[in-house]
């Protein structure tokens, strides 16, 4: 079986968010599989130059009216076999960001275009999309008579690619196909992949309950409605060669389940890093855009009571200026609780994630999340909303049998969450409990073993229809 996985973003050549992660982790698990797949991405002007090549091979594409030529270039996912082929154009990809271009929908799409032409010309079984920006390919693909058959993976459901008619006109998409991939009078990318690939899976069991209503759907809860049968939730991982807390060289020390202390000894240099005291409290991590889905509504409805707490806070990331205003602000009022880095910063993410206590994500909707992951992977207990993949990962501690790997809340306020936190800390302040919570998180398995044997049957599902068909 030969699979491509396309993505926008893969690390470590071009990484924004989560779907980098997955897509350098995962094609490297199903490799290990006895798979051959290969990945291919757009050459960003951001991409980081990491042993590539070009190949001397092009792949032209056709718009009404304008004809794209695109470099194809090829390397190697670090430490593996797995091919990266990028294609290059550089009047549509010659700035030095992944998603703030000047016309993103352009360049998806005619990314899609020439991605569906390599795809087409490469002895396929599977190509497997991954969000908006390539959903389109399932079309085009379609459109030529495709060899392979498609899955779509749904990373985030909000972001669906809509842009104005106006696109289709260009695009060379028949306008027998229009009316189904439209929303109103614009085309959907992400719904244009939903409709025509042959199955859709999205990265955790409960997200994939979660968007066929309309409180998650985001407009497209009747489409994954209709395609129920062909939609299935599977797991993100994490991977864990890449954070391991006995070896990641951004920690100041060592430390793995079987050696617990070196976290204290993180801890304090933490506290120093970012210039807070040395106190016996539990010190909560926070890494995250500073949006409302993020639950930061949640954390300024309860700022005046949350710096009375016995904790510190830090926070680090970006987002809308109100919440970096906020904690900026408390940071200045409460320099010996709250430390705020209005950045992002891998190095000190790292850092975060070795010597915090705590790790908060009371997200109003998460579809996987991989913050968690990461915390646990490092003795960081998570508290959480259950939502999403943040349910099917993050298990209450139970105090009568010592299992459970965190803290949650399903109710969406401000007072749950308050309480959940108040939990937390009284299980914080009685060390035995809280050494067998951070072991439990941290004999969690959240590498991408499992995620890509699901990943394998899935493929197998397809080709089986396929064959049927």
């Amino acid at each position: 079986m030969r699979v491509l996985f396309v993505s926008y973003e893969v690390y470590p050549l071009a990484k924004v968010g989560g779907l980098a992660d997955v897509a350098g982790s995962l094609p490297k698990a199903l490799k290990e599989l006895g798979l051959d797949i290969d990945v291919l991405m757009p050459f960003h002007g951001s991409v980081q130059n990491i042993g590539i090549e070009n190949t001397g091979r092009t792949v032209k594409t056709r718009f009404i009216k304008k004809e794209y030529e695109f470099e194809l270039h090829r390397t190697k996912l670090p430490s593996s076999e797995v091919s990266v082929y990028l294609l290059k154009n550089d009047e549509l990809m010659n700035v030095p960001d992944v998603y703030n271009v000047s016309d993103l929908g352009l360049q998806a799409m005619a990314f899609s275009d020439a991605a569906s032409v390599f795809a087409s010309e490469g002895s396929y079984d599977i190509v497997h999309l991954n969000d908006w920006h390539t959903g389109l390919m399932a079309v085009y693909l379609d459109q030529i008579g495709k060899p392979a058959r498609t899955l779509i993976s749904i990373h985030n459901l909000a972001y669906q690619g809509i842009y104005p008619e106006s696109y289709l006109r260009i695009s060379g998409i028949e306008k027998d196909r229009w009316e189904k991939i439209s929303s109103g009078d614009n085309i959907n990318c992400l719904k244009a992949g939903l409709i025509a690939s042959d199955m859709i899976n999205t990265v955790s069991p409960t997200y994939a309950k979660e968007i066929q209503t309309s409180e998650y759907g985001a407009g497209l809860d009747g489409v994954l409605r209709e395609r129920k049968d062909d939609l299935i939730g599977i797991l993100n991982g994490i991977d864990t060669t890449e954070y391991d807390p006995a070896k990641d060289r951004h920690l100041w020390v060592n430390f793995d389940s079987k050696n617990v202390e070196g976290k204290a000894v993180n801890k304090k240099y933490l506290q120093d890093f970012v210039g807070l005291p040395h106190t016996g409290n539990a010190v909560i991590g926070l890494i995250s855009r500073l949006v409302d889905q993020k639950g930061l509504d949640l954390i300024a409805a309860i700022k005046e009571d949350l710096i009375e707490l016995p904790i510190q806070l830090i926070v680090l990331g970006t987002g809308e200026k109100k919440y970096e205003s906020m904690f900026e602000r408390l940071q200045v009022e409460c320099p010996d609780k709250i430390a705020a880095k209005i950045t992002f910063n891998l190095d000190l993410a790292q850092k975060i994630y070795g010597g915090c206590d705590m790790f908060l994500m009371p997200s109003r909707y998460e579809p996987c999340g991989l913050g968690q992951l990461f915390a646990m992977r490092y003795g960081t207990v998570p508290v959480v909303r259950f939502t999403g993949g943040l349910a099917d990962t993050v298990k209450e501690f139970d105090p009568s049998s010592f299992e459970g790997n965190g803290f949650g809340f399903y109710d969406y306020s401000p007072e749950e969450l308050f309480k959940t936190l108040k939990r937390a800390i009284k299980a914080y302040e009685d060390p035995r409990t809280w050494s067998r919570i951070v072991l439990n998180a941290m004999e969690e398995d959240f590498s991408w073993k499992a995620s890509a044997r699901n990943y394998l049957a899935v493929y197998e599902k397809i080709l089986e229809v396929k064959g049927d068909a």
